[in-house]
This record gives structure tokens, sequence and C-alpha cells, in this order.
């Protein structure tokens, strides 16, 4: 059983895949914040910008395997999207719920399956893309994949050390918090120094798409 906080249809708004027709399937839960506002102070992820708790967002709800494959192609389907199929698997953390056999079943259906974890669960499943965005508080163990994206800044985080993982694309996003702007600045004048940075501004966010 799947506990799903929302499914739906939108364009990837950050990192490679940026402006990219997708379905995303945001899963209920995370392992470094339990969501509550007044926790926030204490959890090991302080700037989540997503509301993952319970099942009441679209087309939010606990599903088989089978009836959430036949939720995601009905989705796909509705919307006259390209015959491109590509899925992301977000949260909260999706590493608590995902599993292999989801994988496998979603790629038989066609699908380009990529996740978005904060990399501290370690997995062995075959995704077509990995996205880690790690938390400064954390300890984590996916330090491979496709994209590393380092909300920024995080004074932590040692930018030199990070891009000598083995990642193919690294991407700097501006933290969303009442320093926004002077983040975004901050974020694009370190890319232009720093190589292989790029920067990732969520797209989605500044065009008002949910």
């Amino acid at each position: 059983m799947f506990f799903i906080k929302e499914i739906f249809k939108s364009i990837q708004g950050e990192g490679f895949f940026s402006g990219k027709s997708a379905v995303f399937v945001r899963f209920t839960g995370c392992n470094l914040w339990n969501g509550l506002v007044k926790d926030r102070e204490n959890a090991l992820c302080q700037f989540c910008d997503t509301d993952f708790l319970g099942t009441n967002g679209q087309n939010g709800g606990y599903y088989s395997l089978n009836d959430l494959l036949n939720k995601i192609d009905k989705i796909w389907n509705q919307k006259k999207l390209t015959n491109n199929k590509f899925i992301v698997l977000t949260g909260g953390e999706p590493m608590l719920q995902v599993n292999k056999k989801l994988v496998e079943s979603l790629k038989k259906r066609g699908y380009f399956v990529s996740v978005e974890t904060n990399g501290t669960i370690q997995f062995d499943i075959d995704f077509d893309w990995v996205c880690v965005s790690p938390k400064q508080r954390t300890k984590w163990k996916v330090i491979s994949g496709d994209e590393l994206k380092v909300i920024f800044p995080q004074q932590a985080f040692d930018l030199n050390m990070l891009k000598k993982l083995n990642f193919k694309y690294f991407f700097l996003q501006p933290m969303d918090n009442n320093k926004k702007q002077i983040n975004i600045w901050n974020t694009i004048n370190y890319c232009k120094s720093h190589k292989p940075w790029f920067p990732s501004f969520q797209l989605h966010k500044s065009l008002n798409i949910s």
C-alpha cells in the first residue's frame, strides 16, 4: 500500500529537466521533518517548502500497486501529454515508500522514471534518473547519481568537495526564504565563477504553475 499526498501533471520546474511535461507522484512523509510547523525549528531540514502531510491533495489517497499505476496512466492520458512518458517520484522523501516493483512496473508501461531524494536512504533500484538534494545536518548515503541539487546557501557544505562526487550535473537552487532575492543573486554570481555548478530556479513558482 502506498500513501500518496497528491498526483498531478505539470512541468518540471527545477534542475536538468526544467520545462519538461511530467506527472508528479508526491509520497506522504519525510524522515527529516514531520511536516508540522511547530516542530520545524528542531527538524533536520528546516527550509522545506512542500506540504507532504496526509493524503488530502489532488488525487491523494491510499493506493495498491495496480491502482497507483492505473491512476498515473489515467492522468497522463487525460492530459494528452506527449508520448515521452516522464514521471517524477517526489515527497517528502519518496524512498520511504518507493520499491523496486513500482519502478519496474512503471518502466514496463513506458515511463522514464525520475526520483527526487534527500539521499539519506540507500537503495538498489534502477531509476532512469536520480536527483539528490542533500541537507547539511544529515548523513547522506546516496553519493552518486545523475543530478546533485543543493539548496543554497547551506553553510556546512563545502561546494568544492561536493563537485568531486560522482554526479553528471550539479545545480545550486536559491533558498526560498525571506532573503530569496539575495539568495538568487548570490547563486547566480557563484555559478558564474565556479564550474560545474549551474543555477536552478523554481520555474513553476515564477510562472505560478502548480
